[in-house]
Order: C-alpha cells, then structure tokens, then sequence
C-alpha cells in the first residue's frame, strides 16, 4: 500500500492526489439487483458480527463485516425504495362499491399490500428478518463509519480511515473526539483529495456550488446549480418519505386497525424527520430549512440576473416556509409597486408549482400526526363523554 503523503511538496501532493483517485470507493461494484448471493444475510446479523470483532479488536474481520453491512444497508434501503415507489405509481381499475368508503379504503389498502408482496418477492434482502429500529438509527446516524475510522487508524490505513471519518462527521459534527483525531491528521498530512463523504447525496455538491457561484457574482451559472439543487433535493425527500414505509415490524396479536393505526403514526413521524435528515453540512454546520434557503438565493440571484418573472416566484415560494421574514416581505411589496417595469403579470405572484407541493404536503402531514396524537391522548372522559365514562368502572366491577 502507498503510505500517506506529509505536508510539503509538489510530487508528494500529485502522488495523493493520483492515490486518493484510486482508492477503493466504499460502494464501488455495489448493484442492488445483482446483489452477491453469497453476501445475503440478516443486517442485524452482521452488524453484530462486526461490532464482536471490534470489541475483540480483531480490525481486520471487523472492517470486512462493516463494509458488509453499509452494502446490506443500502441494498435493503434501496429494494424498499423500488417497491414503495412502484406500487405508489401503479393504477388499479377501482370497482363499484356505491359509496361505500370503508369498503374503497380497504380496498386499496389491499391493492396496495399485494403490489407490495409481489414486487418484495422479487429483492432478496426483502425475504431476510428486518432489522430492529435501533439498528436502523445506527445507519442513520452513519455509526458504521466512526467503528471503520478506529478500526483502519489501527491497521496504520489513513488512505482508507480519513473518508469514514470525514463521512461520519458530516452527520455528527459535535463528536469532540473524532474531531480532534480529525485535526490531528491535518496537522501531519496533506488531506486534499481524501475528505469526500461516501454517503453524498446529488443535492449537497450541487447547493454547495451553487452558493459558492452566487456569492462570487456568477449569478447565471449559481442559478443553474441550484436549480439542480433543489430539483435533486425533491427526489431525494420523496426517496426519504419512500423509505419511512418499508421497513417495519409488526404485531401480530393486536387488532388490525390498531395496527394500522399506530404503524401510521409511527410513518408519519418518520416521514416528518426527512427534512431534518436531508440537512446538508456546510462546513460543520447544517443548514436548516434547506429548501426555502435554496429559494432564497434563487431569488437573489435571479434578481441580479434582471430576470423577475423567475424572481418573484422564488421569493413567494421562500415566503411559504418563512412567512414572519419581513425583508421578504419588503422585497415582495417592491415586486408589486413596479411590477410594471418588471413585466409581471397575475401568475408570477405566486409560489412555484413544486414548493406550493411540497408545503401543503408536510401541512398536511403535521395536521394528520397532530390529530392522530391527540385522539390517541384522549382519557375516558374527552372520549366517551363524562356521564357515559362515569359508568365504565362500575361495569367493569359487574362484569368481575
């Protein structure tokens, strides 16, 4: 193996650089419908391998089950996504049932279900046991990552321990101590072309160059990266929202509805992280309300760029998710006491088609967990009515 290259040195750097090129990406030959037979096996199963051998310090077979595992991740993740977003874009021919709405919902409940059970025959990793949810907020968390930097820093692979280090601190920034071994190796190597995040998403490099053009002046090509930002952004949140819907574990001593119902509730929570999660790091620190930021440099940029009729839908569109912004509101006063100059018309003061999407969509969504909470909150009293509550335990001591 090439040894890490020192500071200092224009050969040196070229040879990192040409090194870090070649180093094996964490996913490289990974294909989730060509998935190695011979790698199939429980998640659970071989995460918890790699961590004993961690804890026994045996680096090398730990490096190799969670490797193993990351692919397993992915490859169930991504069988889940293929699935929900098949059976979502499926149409079925919908019967008769005069009016009936208990009989229509069920029905495609079931419709649903069966898409579901003929599409997950076909993945593999769908026919194994699913992980438990801690497992999976391990994965979301990228722990996997920080085990893989301790377990290649001890086989002296720097090449291989930076990347899962640099991957793992774009989730959990606050963690001092990789932090600080972080610091440490710049300190003694030249890094450059080996802090990459093996989990990037489209999104993230295409925002960050779009802020970087927008505030440098290149305004016409810091539009056409964010653009794509926010266009990559939106797949990926619904591959978020997919994902809540695919991996679950239920019950199978209750009642159907409740079932149904806390499984539900269970989605809809998780549906409403995907924004917390897609959060991208810039620089150690997240940016929160990442779409409506996106609007707003979109705006500006178009702005400079002369062009309100993009602008002004832009602003709109950031107003949805800030509406108490009063410099937007300012800049959206001004849109419309020269609107004439600016060439606008009726349809431009208005939220662009995807953002007005994708707000009532979490609205909706928030109103629908707030309710179901609620109703799942209720004491005998608010549910029953106080005169008929009062008679439940007297009935109860009757039926004893």
């Amino acid at each position: 193996m090439v040894a890490f290259c020192a500071k200092g040195g224009a050969l040196l750097t070229l040879l990192c650089l040409t090194v870090a090129l070649g180093t094996d990406a964490q996913y490289e030959n990974y294909n989730f419908k060509k998935f190695p037979k011979e790698e199939l096996m429980p998640l659970t199963t071989v995460y918890g391998l790699a961590l004993d051998h961690y804890a026994a310090e045996k680096w090398t077979e730990s490096i190799k089950y969670l490797e193993l595992s990351l692919r397993l991740h992915r490859l169930l993740r991504d069988s889940v996504r293929y699935c929900v977003l098949h059976c979502n874009n499926s149409k079925y021919e919908e019967p008769s049932f005069t009016g009936d709405r208990d009989l229509s919902v069920n029905w495609h409940v079931i419709m649903r279900a069966s898409c579901q059970k003929k599409c997950r025959a076909h993945f593999p990793a769908l026919q194994l046991p699913p992980p438990g949810r801690n497992i999976l907020e391990e994965f979301s968390r990228r722990s996997p990552y920080r085990y893989l930097h301790i377990a290649y820093s001890r086989l002296n692979d720097l090449q291989r321990a930076v990347p899962c280090a640099y991957t793992y601190l774009q989730k959990n920034p606050e963690d001092q101590e990789v932090q600080q071994l972080m610091e440490e190796h710049k300190s003694q190597y030249d890094l450059k072309g080996y802090l990459f995040d093996h989990e990037e998403q489209p999104y993230e490099a295409s925002f960050l160059r779009g802020v970087k053009l927008i505030n440098s002046g290149d305004y016409s090509s810091g539009v056409k990266d964010m653009e794509e930002a926010l266009r990559f952004y939106l797949q990926e949140f619904e591959l978020c929202q997919a994902d809540c819907e695919g991996i679950s574990q239920l019950s199978p001593d209750r009642d159907f509805y409740a079932v149904i119902a806390d499984e539900y509730v269970d989605v809809l929570r998780c549906k409403l992280k995907c924004e917390e999660n897609l959060m991208p790091n810039v620089g150690g620190y997240f940016v929160e309300k990442c779409v409506a930021t996106m609007y707003h440099y979109l705006q500006y940029a178009y702005y400079k760029l002369n062009d309100g009729r993009s602008a002004l839908p832009c602003a709109y569109s950031y107003f949805l998710f800030e509406p108490e912004d009063q410099v937007m509101k300012q800049n959206l006063q001004y849109y419309g006491a020269y609107s004439e100059q600016w060439g606008l018309q009726d349809k431009h003061f208005t939220p662009r088609m995807e953002a007005l999407k994708l707000f009532n969509h979490t609205v909706t969504q928030k109103q629908m967990l707030t309710s179901a909470q609620k109703y799942q909150e209720m004491d005998d009293e608010d549910f029953l009515g106080a005169e008929e509550a009062a008679l439940w335990p007297q009935r109860d001591a009757g039926e004893s």
